[in-house]
């Protein structure tokens, strides 16, 4: 795709797996499922799903921001918590980011993540202006 743009984290999961941290095609962004997880490999806010959510909005706002865009691009953000009676944490976390663009989201329960530490992974959609 001619006017296709990959970010790499450069983590070695992106080659094992067969993905990107971000996709720009056109004026869409996609931000890969995103988790709390540390350069050093290790969950940050192990037990903490508010924690855990701001560590992993601040990663996707830094790969927009890498981009040229910000977090006021997003539209849609997809939640997903091995815990559903942690979301008011978890919402507040998000709303103190999204409290004023209000990007569509869901958020749902799942059995478990790859890391039995990690409560939350997020997916980001944004438009580029």
């Amino acid at each position: 795709m001619k006017n296709r743009k990959n970010i790499s984290s450069g983590s070695p999961w992106e080659d094992i797996v067969g993905y990107s941290r971000a996709v720009k095609v056109g004026n869409i962004i996609e931000v890969s499922g995103t988790t709390a997880t540390g350069k050093d490999g290790n969950i940050i806010g192990v037990d903490d799903p508010y924690l855990q959510t701001k560590t992993i909005i601040e990663t996707a706002k830094n790969v927009l921001e890498e981009m040229g865009y910000s977090l006021d691009h997003v539209i849609r953000t997809r939640i997903y918590t091995t815990d559903i009676s942690q979301w008011e944490a978890i919402g507040k976390a998000h709303g103190e980011y999204f409290g004023t663009i209000k990007p569509t989201t869901a958020m749902v329960e799942i059995a478990k993540l790859i890391n039995p530490d990690m409560l939350v992974e997020i997916e980001f959609t944004a438009i580029a202006d």
